[in-house]
């Protein structure tokens, strides 16, 4: 929007506006310059990035994409937020995650800026039920809300729970947090049913005698830790809301009631745009879902959002912090209501002192001193965000229909159909991971050998049985794991030469790009002194186009006199003698380190 000047003079009121054709028109000049003929009308789309779900983000968005009116912050359709005042009042419910009973760790997270706890209990877990008390001694209760994850132990779980705020008398009202009750996530992760019945009793309670304390939580980290895409996180969540519906109600609460007793559980990832969208898409499915079910006034969806688990990767694990300040960005901006920072060190272990203290810092950070909770939606209006929020809307909608006309979220667990649509997802996402077109700073781009192990005591085992949990760094880890194994076991990596070719100007850029290439797999590349020096079984030649049809077919031949087995070229795939293989940007790099691995015989 222009705003002019308090003269009404406009600088450009000389010059006639842009149109949309002129820009396509300037942009497919461009592109034919660089080789690609495409039309004006191609243009833009040549430019445009595939996302998943069939959505694309295209490199201009105007006032002609047009997406339906977002409301007003607390009102219907809710995308601006379920709260007319957002998070101005004091920020969002920094909510940290314990998974043993550390007594200290509790408090010193509750002293230093965390606001709630979510605990895992169980026997399996590191809360068993009867240490809850324990657990929580100097915790006050009537301050620091508690959300519970404790699977089929829920009931027992939520009864200590409910006993500890009478013994410690706490007043029904003053208790606040969620009990955590999620029988089809449970069986999204286990493969194990257990029964809802006991769960809506304790929501019938809740709503009875505990205004501030839910009974149900509707968790999407199954879907996503299981490779789903954005929309079809949002389409099982709104599967797995709607089943909940229908089982509160029909145990005797209203509409209202019911909606009152879930909260909803998303990932934030580093895709900041998409994690946006998502979270403002999901409050507008579910405000369409409660107004179907004639209570549109109880469709602001309570969002507890997580810093995605399948993005945290184990080497370098230092690069975490920035991911997942992003994700707490996203999810800030995005109106959430409570965030959990997973610290940078979660896919190592039971996190250190240090690690939860920036986890729950960078909340603090971006309330306190970057002041980002006091703008309500501060991406509303975007014409990008607007578009996006829409597409994925509609995407996680066809998904919810899906499984609704399969018999349900329940149906459709155990049909295996939503393991089947969340393992295409993950298979298409793997490959483009295995090229290296998602790339992993310090793992497949820029991974460092020399990279001293970060080590932390073992996390209790997550459940499992039922979907699986993926990272994106997992095709990596099991190289880098090989040679790990190598190193240990002969007292050095293996190794491959890099032979550069003619002058640093010539041979820098592919140098550069074999390196990272072989080092994500746990390849050390040797640059210095001779072949026969090296200690390596294979090469690899580096230098520009011009130079490989001098060099190239004598340079490989020498190597291979000099006892080198195989020969790559870091180039476009020729013809040359002596060449063996092939590496360029967008060449499948697990199979070919995999495959290296092999010939160099480390297993």
């Amino acid at each position: 929007m222009t705003v002019l000047p308090d003269d009404g003079l406009s600088l450009a009121a000389e010059f006639p506006d842009a149109t949309h054709e002129q820009w396509q028109h300037l942009v497919a000049g461009v592109l034919r310059k660089s080789g690609k003929e495409v039309s004006d009308s191609e243009a833009e789309y040549a430019l445009s990035t595939a996302l998943e779900d069939g959505l694309r983000t295209r490199p201009l968005y105007t006032a002609r994409d047009h997406a339906p009116d977002p409301g007003l912050p607390g009102f219907a359709p809710f995308v601006r937020g379920g709260r007319a005042d957002g998070n101005t009042a004091g920020g969002w419910d920094v909510r940290q995650w314990h998974t043993v009973a550390d007594t200290s760790a509790v408090l010193a997270d509750l002293e230093n800026g965390v606001t709630s706890l979510w605990l895992a209990v169980g026997a399996s877990a590191g809360f068993p039920v009867p240490s809850l008390g324990s657990a929580l001694d100097g915790v006050y209760l009537d301050l620091a809300p508690v959300v519970l994850d404790a699977g089929d132990e829920t009931e027992p779980a939520a009864r200590e729970l409910l006993r500890l705020y009478e013994e410690r008398g706490v007043a029904a009202e003053a208790a606040r947090g969620n009990l955590g009750g999620d029988p089809l996530g449970h069986e999204a992760r286990t493969g194990r049913a257990y029964d809802i019945a006991p769960v809506a009793e304790l929501a019938r309670l809740c709503a009875a005698q505990y205004p501030g304390l839910r009974a149900l939580t509707v968790d999407a980290l199954p879907y996503h830790e299981a490779g789903g895409s954005a929309a079809q996180e949002l389409g099982c969540s709104l599967a797995t809301g709607v089943a909940y519906l229908r089982e509160l109600t029909g145990a005797g609460l209203s509409t209202e009631q019911a909606c009152a007793q879930l909260e909803f559980r998303y990932a934030a990832t580093a895709d900041q745009f998409l994690t946006v969208a998502k979270l403002r898409a999901a409050r507008r499915l579910w405000a369409r879902v409660a107004e179907a079910c004639g209570a549109p006034q109880a469709g602001a969806q309570l969002q507890h959002v997580v810093t995605s688990p399948v993005m945290m990767t184990r080497r370098d694990p230092w690069v975490n912090m920035l991911r997942t300040t992003v994700a707490t960005l996203a999810a800030g901006v995005a109106g959430a209501d409570a965030v959990t920072v997973l610290p940078f060190d979660h896919a190592l272990g039971l996190p250190d002192a240090f690690a939860r203290r920036i986890a729950r810092n960078t909340s603090s950070i971006l309330i306190e001193e970057s002041h980002l909770s006091r703008v309500i939606d501060p991406a509303g209006g975007s014409w990008y965000v607007e578009r996006l929020t829409d597409e994925l809307a509609h995407a996680a909608w066809d998904v919810f229909q899906e499984i609704e006309r399969a018999g349900g979220q329940t149906a459709a667990l155990r049909s295996g159909m939503v393991g089947e649509r969340l393992a295409e997802t993950w298979a298409r996402r793997s490959a483009k991971l295995a090229k290296r077109r998602e790339p992993l700073t310090g793992v497949s781009e820029f991974p460092h050998l020399a990279e001293k192990p970060v080590v932390r005591e073992p996390a209790p085992e997550p459940p499992s049985g039922g979907l699986p949990r993926v990272r994106r760094d997992e095709a990596y880890e099991a190289l880098r794991a090989r040679s790990d194994a190598h190193l240990a076991a002969t007292g050095s990596r293996p190794r491959i030469f890099l032979a550069a070719l003619g002058p640093a100007a010539a041979h820098t850029a592919r140098l550069t790009f074999a390196a990272n290439l072989f080092q994500a797999g746990g390849i050390e590349p040797v640059t210095e002194g001779t072949f026969e020096e090296s200690g390596a079984r294979e090469a690899c030649l580096c230098s520009s186009d011009t130079l490989y049809e001098e060099q190239a077919e004598a340079t490989a031949q020498a190597l291979r006199a000099a006892g080198a087995h195989h020969v790559f070229l870091a180039g476009r795939p020729g013809t040359y003698a002596g060449v063996d293989s092939y590496v360029s940007a967008g060449c499948d790099a697990v199979a070919v380190l995999s495959a290296t691995l092999d010939r160099m015989g480390v297993s």
